[in-house]
């Protein structure tokens, strides 16, 4: 017997998206499947690489262990949302200038990771970008440019004081 659909509503970046999706559909399959937006990467299914990492009403979650039921209502902002106008978030900027990426699978979670932070902490320490980057795992680039990228983008991303 098929599964009852659940009607969820919810903001993606964004865009205001409507779907009917079984209970058990898993957040990031929904976000990949039903709504083809695959920058969100599923890499380990148990929550410990962090490859899919997105924020849920502003704070990071990894969205290989959430129902999509579970965001029905709520904001959601995945790794396509970053951009705008065709020009790259800041973090994007970063990542690429300090070689912050390399095979790039890690990639769309830490800069949301990142981004988490940067809302909350305009100028991180190290000790906070490890932190907040803790549930993020990069297998290639040994983590030193990413900590560089992050730094760098806080700085880009930091009002001119200037103009105050």
């Amino acid at each position: 017997m098929p599964e009852a659909k659940v009607a969820i509503e919810l903001t993606v970046n964004g865009r205001r998206v409507r779907a009917e999706v079984e209970a058990r559909m898993l957040l990031v399959e929904f976000i990949r499947e039903a709504i083809d937006l695959p920058g969100t990467h599923i890499g380990c299914d148990t929550s410990f690489c962090g490859a899919c990492t997105v924020l849920l009403n502003g704070r990071s979650a990894k969205s290989c262990t959430l129902f999509a039921v579970q965001a029905d209502g709520g904001e959601l902002l995945t790794v396509e949302g970053l951009a705008s106008e065709g020009g790259l978030h800041p973090l994007q900027q970063a990542f690429a200038a300090h070689h912050g990426l390399q095979c790039g699978f890690c990639t769309p979670g830490m800069l949301l990771s990142s981004l988490q932070l940067l809302q909350k902490h305009s100028d991180p320490d190290e000790q906070q970008i490890r932190k907040a980057i803790a549930g993020n795992c990069c297998r290639c680039t040994g983590y030193q440019n990413i900590f560089r990228a992050i730094a760098a983008a806080a700085k880009m991303m930091k009002p001119n004081e200037s103009e105050v």
